[in-house]
């Protein structure tokens, strides 16, 4: 196989260090240190940002239970979401390498199970990565369209313009990862600004202006199902939405070999509690505090809930927009505002989805591998990574066109892979507890006596709401809006299989951890800090 990169590079005495961890985890630093704290924050914030989440996908909730499920479960998945984030900072904290949910695996699981499971963990996890990014491109293509049909009536948006916008999206994610990187920390640092002005602008807008809001009851109280099945049925399939809302939060994961001081840095970046300078969601809290913000507020503001749910925009955000407003320039602005973070979202996990990829062909995860974790030189980015992303992408996007349902089921693939590979970490970590492998871990984050029960919290829920991402939306169900996100798992896991049986159970090894975390790694780790630190 051909030998990484070699790098020269004037690096600070902490980008030192935090590549000293990283060869003790037994990989080269290949990528460049670019990424600052707050760049971070930015970055993750900017593909969490849960209030544009939910509205991209209202139409969701409107159909199946309607505000008060909305806000309900909000509230509901945004708390046992902090268990699964709390866990993650753990053990990225102690293990910050782009790999993530598939290496923690790798590291945390009994040895005779280790590499399978973290084969498995990485096709999940791509699988997430890569749908959500198809995702987001879908939300700015329905934005953009949306405001078309809205400004010209006569203009009837048809699912294969939906698809062709989706890939422009698409490909300006790929132009400002190939093109620009070196913008991305700073374009991450304005994205906070923008996100948090323009929640504001959109907030304060529709409640000033909406004059004919509905009552509390309405919004608290009231059920309203459009799909076809029974009250608890609708309400189940209402969790969709807010799960899609909480997440990605393990974004900061996949950027650790591009951050400086990683091992403090990423779950920072992902957190924030009183209690450690290491804390672990910041981007959980804020985004469950914007979103409840944003719910309600949108939920007041409502009106018809079926003429919304059924608006020509395709777009139900922007038909309550427009119903506030009563200004098409005025809705336009609004939807404009969420279109710019959803482009910025779309850059920003093509570069989480390619770092991902980059790291699984390292590890000979993925057939072709060496061609996949190739690093440009110049740039030092995973050009062919990025390329790759992309195109599973535009594959993803390509499902809109066979079905009517096409989009909400490449949403329930993204949440579905991303829940499944969060739930990896947690199950093993539970696991390993009744085999006898349970390993502490030495990151200065540390959870202590609370380790086991949010793990045993947060590995129930995710799986409960994978199971329910696979339930059909609407009923009766016919070919046309069947939800096919098992048959396309199923695909997947065949590939993975496949790749498995060929090359991948004797190229796979996964991270290089040593087989009981010695006592030698953590003096090796302090050894490091102790240099860097009178460096």
């Amino acid at each position: 196989m051909k030998q990484p990169v070699v790098i020269q590079n004037h690096a600070t005495p902490v980008d030192i260090c935090e590549d000293a961890f990283l060869e003790n985890l037994g990989y080269q630093q290949e990528l460049k240190r670019s990424f600052s704290l707050l760049g971070m924050i930015g970055f993750s914030f900017s593909i969490v940002t849960s209030w544009t989440a939910l509205g991209g996908v209202l139409i969701t909730g409107v159909n199946a239970g309607g505000p008060a499920v909305m806000i309900y479960s909000w509230i509901a998945i945004s708390l046992v979401s902090l268990a699964v984030a709390y866990s993650m900072a753990e053990i990225c904290s102690a293990l910050p390498v782009a790999g993530g949910q598939y290496s923690w695996v790798a590291a945390l699981a009994p040895p005779t199970i280790a590499r399978g499971a973290s084969w498995v963990t990485g096709w999940l996890m791509i699988t997430g990565i890569l749908a959500m990014g198809a995702t987001n491109n879908f939300v700015c293509a329905n934005f953009i369209l949306g405001q078309v049909n809205l400004t010209h009536p006569d203009f009837v948006i048809e699912r294969w313009q939906v698809v062709l916008v989706s890939y422009a999206v698409a490909f300006f994610g790929v132009f400002l990862n190939i093109r620009g990187p070196h913008l991305l920390d700073k374009l991450s640092k304005a994205a906070i600004l923008w996100n948090i002005v323009s929640f504001v602008v959109v907030i304060t807008v529709i409640l000033a202006t909406n004059t004919k809001k509905q009552p509390a009851s309405f919004v608290f109280k009231d059920f309203k199902n459009f799909t076809g099945f029974g009250p608890a049925m609708a309400a189940i399939l209402g969790i969709l939405q807010s799960a899609f809302g909480m997440c990605c939060y393990d974004a900061p994961a996949h950027m650790t070999e591009e951050m400086k001081n990683a091992s403090r840095e990423a779950p920072k970046a992902r957190s924030q509690t009183s209690l450690t300078l290491t804390a672990i969601i910041m981007s959980v809290y804020i985004g469950a505090i914007t979103g409840f913000i944003f719910l309600v507020s949108v939920c007041f503001c409502i009106g018809d809930l079926e003429r919304t749910a059924n608006t020509p925009t395709g777009v139900p955000l922007i038909q309550i927009f427009y119903d506030s407003t009563q200004s098409k320039i005025g809705a336009c602005f609004l939807a404009s505002l969420i279109t710019v973070i959803g482009l910025f979202c779309a850059a920003a996990l093509q570069a989480e989805g390619s770092r991902s990829l980059y790291a699984f062909a390292r590890d000979q995860g993925l057939p072709f591998s060496p061609f996949w974790c190739k690093v440009d030189e110049k740039r030092r980015i995973p050009v062919n990574a990025i390329l790759l992303a992309a195109g599973f992408q535009l594959v993803l996007c390509a499902i809109d066109f066979g079905t009517v349902t096409g989009f909400n089921t490449v949403i329930a693939i993204a949440t579905e892979g991303f829940y499944l590979s969060y739930a990896m970490p947690l199950g093993v970590r539970i696991l390993s507890r009744f085999t006898g492998d349970y390993r502490e871990l030495d990151g200065p984050y540390k959870l202590g006596s609370w380790g086991t029960m949010l793990n045993v919290i947060g590995f129930i829920f995710l799986l409960f709401a994978s199971i329910t991402f696979n339930f059909p939306q609407v009923s009766p169900v016919d070919k046309d809006n069947m939800n096919y996100t098992s048959a396309a798992l199923g695909v997947i896991g065949f590939v993975s299989l496949l790749t498995w049986l060929t090359t991948g159970r004797k190229a796979f090894g996964g991270p290089r951890f040593d087989e009981h975390v010695p006592e030698r790694n953590r003096r090796r780790r302090r050894e490091i800090k102790r240099k860097c630190r009178y460096s």
